[in-house]
């Protein structure tokens, strides 16, 4: 292997990587801060990705788009803790398993309602519709890197949130210890709605950013919900989505065949060796 092929199939590896770190910053949160799993969270995702599908064959503008999807998510994030989870405070994982996986049902089959069960393609958008030159033979996508920068911001603000400001101060209290954050005067109901909201919000955001190179299908939301990362943890979230990114990436190449068992083989992996997770807690 060349050191030029492994290069680009780095780049594509922590392209793909930093996408399901979008997802799975939002999913960690919500399963650290509030103890809710949530399997309709890749539903949300494919919901951005559909949501960008509509607005570029209506409005012509994929740009439109990205605000869109954080305003959408976050809407659906705040009717979803106001009115679902919010009545499952103290309840068992699996009422919380059953009320997602009927989220689930309910809106795949909006989608096949709405947009029916072809699969769909989006165009890059034209300001970055070009490559970059990486040698005499081969170029890489513009709008790929666009995707690494997204995703390297978002993993840099959302660490500087959690250990700079007072916001994340009650994020890593109420992920270690929710009682004693509510004695110390945290509104639990407030920030309940926010995590969700925000939660909700990337993986719409990250839907819209991944349709143009993944294109949009039914049940695509499906494969971003392995997450190796463990429990409210943001860096095992990151390194969790890298690695499956690298498994991803270079199985595609050499093992075309057996892609995605060595992507749940990697996830079996990691819970024989460490079933706490990569990293523990939330923060940095």
């Amino acid at each position: 292997m060349s050191p030029f092929f492994f290069f680009v199939q780095l780049l594509n590896a922590v392209q793909y990587g930093l996408i399901l770190y979008l997802v799975a910053s939002g999913l960690t949160l919500l399963l650290g801060i509030m103890g809710v799993i949530n399997l309709a969270h890749g539903a949300f995702y494919m919901v951005g990705a559909y949501m960008a599908f509509a607005v570029v064959q209506h409005l012509a503008s994929f740009w439109l788009a990205l605000p869109l999807a954080i305003l959408l998510g976050l809407a659906l994030g705040a009717l979803l803790e106001r009115f679902l989870l919010s009545r499952l405070e103290g309840a068992d994982h699996l009422s919380q398993v059953l009320l997602s996986f009927g989220l689930i049902l309910i809106i795949n089959e909006g989608q096949r309602i709405i947009f029916g069960n072809d699969p769909h393609g989006i165009e890059v958008p034209q300001a970055l519709n070009f490559s970059i030159p990486l040698s005499e033979t081969f170029a890489y996508p513009a709008y790929r890197l666009f995707v690494c920068a997204i995703g390297i911001a978002f993993a840099i603000v959302v660490s500087l949130v959690m250990a700079k400001t007072r916001i994340g101060m009650m994020l890593r209290a109420s992920a270690e210890n929710r009682a004693m954050a509510r004695a110390l005067g945290v509104n639990a109901k407030r920030m309940y709605l926010g995590v969700t909201a925000a939660g909700i919000a990337c993986a719409v955001l990250a839907g819209v950013i991944a349709a143009p190179i993944a294109s949009v299908y039914p049940g695509m939301g499906d494969q971003v919900l392995i997450v190796l990362g463990g429990i409210g943890s943001l860096p095992g979230a990151l390194a969790g989505a890298l690695l499956l990114g690298l498994v991803d990436s270079f199985g595609k190449q050499f093992f075309p065949n057996f892609a995605a068992f060595l992507v749940y083989a990697a996830m079996i992996a990691v819970l024989i060796v460490r079933p706490q997770g990569l990293f523990r807690g939330t923060g940095t």
